[in-house]
């Protein structure tokens, strides 16, 4: 009988302290389920310490090993990703970040989900090894405040750590978006999907790239591009300035009435003057964020650029 293909697809950074684990891993794995064979796809995002080396090494070896380098650094995992997918020849399609913080080990469990039905099964990061109670609580305030303001129902605790079958993969890779989040577009297609909880290992070797800025840059980025809240709340600020703004004027009318005489003082003045400049001036970032979102869209760059592949 002919074996299911599963295609694993890796997104990797300066991780040539993790090629081989990963590898040695994913294979464990595999040879646990008679039925199923799979190609490793490694996605290197130009890196600067010998990867292309390693990766070179384990594709002459193992032609199930597949690369593709890119022609530079294109700032994040995601078109790594979409690079992988549009590669992938399998039934089903697993994605990994290469400091395997995210256990291959559970793509048995992902392919035991798969075969009774889901389409999607993704992994939730029910406790993060290594991260600071304040990363943690950080992680958790975010993935609530998204769910409230996205437009569309998002897991909580979901990375791109997931397996993807067939039609969903084909849905998402039909969309032709420039600023490709994939642990929100995946829940956007829809199909079955289901969660698995499982504990995040702190990075197996090297540095991580990631910092408290590049989260709040992040989470920015995600609120931006599925919620229109941010929008809405600069309507809501402006009709509550406006009725505030009614309010003292009629106050002011009634004073000058009864009084005679208006109350003076330049620190009122300028008082208002510094709170609706601010108030526009944060309407005018929140618009700037969206209008460059339109801009990047618009403009139909290449997501990203190969500059070479292995086995492919």
């Amino acid at each position: 009988m002919r074996k299911t293909l599963i295609s694993v697809v890796v997104t990797c950074y300066n991780e040539s302290g993790n090629i081989r684990e990963m590898y040695t891993r994913v294979k464990s794995v595999i040879a646990t389920l008679p039925g199923y064979e799979f190609e490793l796809i490694f996605v290197d995002n130009a890196s600067t310490d010998g990867s292309e080396s390693i990766f070179s090494s384990l594709g002459q070896r193992d032609r199930r090993v597949k690369v593709i380098v890119m022609s530079r650094n294109f700032g994040s995992p995601q078109p790594s990703f979409l690079a992988g997918l549009q590669y992938a020849k399998g039934k089903a399609v697993v994605l990994l970040h290469g400091d395997i913080q995210d256990p291959p080990e559970l793509i048995r469990e992902f392919i035991l989900h798969w075969r009774k039905g889901y389409d999607i099964v993704y992994g939730v990061r029910k406790k993060r090894r290594g991260a600071t109670a304040l990363m943690n609580v950080l992680y958790r305030g975010f993935y609530f405040f998204l769910q409230k303001l996205a437009y569309f129902p998002i897991p909580p605790d979901a990375g791109e750590f997931s397996l993807i079958g067939r039609k969903p993969m084909e849905a998402l890779l039909a969309m032709d978006e420039y600023d490709y989040y994939l642990r929100c577009l995946r829940a956007y297609v829809g199909f079955r999907q289901i969660g698995v909880s499982y504990v995040r290992d702190a990075r197996h070797a090297g540095r991580s790239n990631e910092s408290l800025m590049s989260g709040f840059w992040w989470a920015k980025t995600l609120i931006i591009n599925f919620s229109f809240k941010p929008l809405e709340w600069i309507s809501l600020t402006a009709f509550f300035v406006m009725l505030m703004t009614l309010v003292l004027i009629i106050i002011n009318i009634s004073m000058i009435i009864v009084y005679r005489d208006a109350p003076r003082g330049i620190p009122t003045i300028v008082i208002l003057i510094l709170f609706l400049g601010g108030v526009q001036l944060l309407s005018l970032s929140v618009i700037a964020e969206y209008l460059a979102k339109i801009f990047l869209e618009v403009k139909r760059r290449p997501r990203y650029i190969i500059r070479n592949t292995i086995n492919l």
